[in-house]
């Protein structure tokens, strides 16, 4: 944790990582999975929704930090930069277990063993590892951090394009070879996870776990691009701009490439997606470049609009979570699992939290999508509560 006055932050990446996490949290947490409004659920298959932009967007932006991180000891690799990225990587691994933990404890405290004594009921409660989910949004944040931040101090910055494309083109060769593009248990992708992991330790969507082995190899190229991206930030001028008023010179050194690069990800993206369709859950080579290229041009917008024109007093509900986003991300998790764990009667029935508030407040009041959205709004709101707390005294945990 740290708690620093004079830590100097990049308002633009804060606020892109606040509306990734913010998103993250909102679709995540929806009042009922049954009732969601289209823009708030992922794509089935292949395609596209703003959904499925705010994990891919997130990892971009970890790409960005990890150079900002990284420039500080100037790229230099020793034991103290290696052993601070393992840790690091490590940790946030952990906490992903421990989540996965968590929320089997809570659910099988609410759901005792019908018959069982004392001993067999405690084992049965605290112990749930042979069933446990061994990837995740955080186990890939975690091998995605480690293996883009060691490339960063351990790779001439200039091969970090090439290593990216090689792991895209790889795996494209891969889905094509492994009929990778298939929706069942015949994509290699489940196979390879199926083969390693087995499925008590998968997420099984018509056998595919949309964070497996294989589709982590591409999310590793994002995130180096990712980190490509954030290096526009700190190209060095040229010559000719440098005489230039600051709004000026932001636009042309930082926004203007930033679009542009942006731009050009997005465009081959799509234009690949005829040949390789634009999939989330296989993390398919086209939505990493699409993906990144739009994240890219949020980015030179958010720039414009903060460091050039100035305005920044709308960003502070963002800039609470992107102050604090894996911290937040993780108590969302707890309150997300408490609430949806542990059950109450009402009536003749058991319900929940989520399922109380629902039912008995919010669809009544604002019918079952928008009752459902007024939900995640509401849950949104008090994790920025908690963050805000954090924020006003500058107090920065990182994971």
């Amino acid at each position: 944790m740290e708690r620093n006055k004079t830590v100097s932050r990049i308002l633009s990446i804060d606020i892109l990582r606040g509306i990734t996490i913010a998103g993250m949290i909102t679709v995540n947490n929806p009042g009922s999975w049954s009732y969601m409004y289209a823009p708030l659920e992922h794509a089935e298959w292949n395609g596209l929704t703003p959904t499925d932009l705010v994990y891919p967007f997130f990892m971009c932006v970890m790409g960005m930090c990890i150079y900002i991180a990284m420039r500080k000891f100037d790229f230099t690799c020793n034991r103290a930069t290696v052993m601070k990225i393992l840790k690091r990587m490590v940790l946030i691994y952990l906490v992903g277990l421990a989540i996965g933990w968590f929320s089997k404890f809570c659910h099988r405290l609410n759901n005792p063993l019908s018959g069982a004594d004392f001993f067999a009921q405690l084992w049965y409660t605290i112990w749930s590892f042979d069933t446990i989910r061994l990837t995740g949004v955080l186990a890939r944040l975690a091998v995605c951090y480690g293996a883009t931040a060691l490339l960063a101090i351990t790779v001439r910055h200039k091969h970090l394009p090439y290593i990216a494309g090689a792991l895209l083109l790889g795996y494209f060769g891969l889905l094509m070879w492994g009929n990778g593009f298939a929706y069942d248990e015949t994509n290699i992708l489940s196979i390879v996870d199926r083969a390693v992991l087995t499925t008590k330790h998968m997420y099984l969507d018509n056998g595919i776990d949309p964070e497996g082995l294989l589709s982590t190899l591409p999310a590793i190229a994002h995130t180096l691009l990712g980190f490509l991206i954030g290096g526009l930030l700190f190209r060095k001028s040229d010559a000719n701009v440098e005489h230039l008023d600051t709004p000026t010179h932001i636009t042309l050194t930082k926004v203007v490439p930033l679009f542009v690069v942006g731009t050009s990800l997005l465009f081959v993206g799509y234009l690949l997606s005829y040949g390789c369709p634009i999939n989330k859950k296989v993390w398919s080579p086209t939505y990493v470049l699409v993906t990144c290229g739009l994240a890219s041009m949020l980015l030179a917008l958010l720039t414009w609009v903060i460091d050039v024109k100035g305005k920044k007093k709308w960003s502070v509900f963002f800039e609470v979570f992107g102050v604090n986003p894996l911290f937040l991300f993780v108590v969302s998790d707890f309150f997300a699992i408490v609430f949806g764990a542990f059950t109450f009667p009402v009536g003749d029935k058991q319900m929940n939290v989520i399922g109380y508030i629902y039912t008995q407040m919010l669809s009544p009041i604002f019918g079952q999508y928008g009752g459902s959205l007024v939900y995640s709004l509401l849950f949104i709101a008090l994790n920025w509560v908690i963050g805000y707390q954090l924020y006003k005294r500058k107090i920065y945990i990182k994971l």
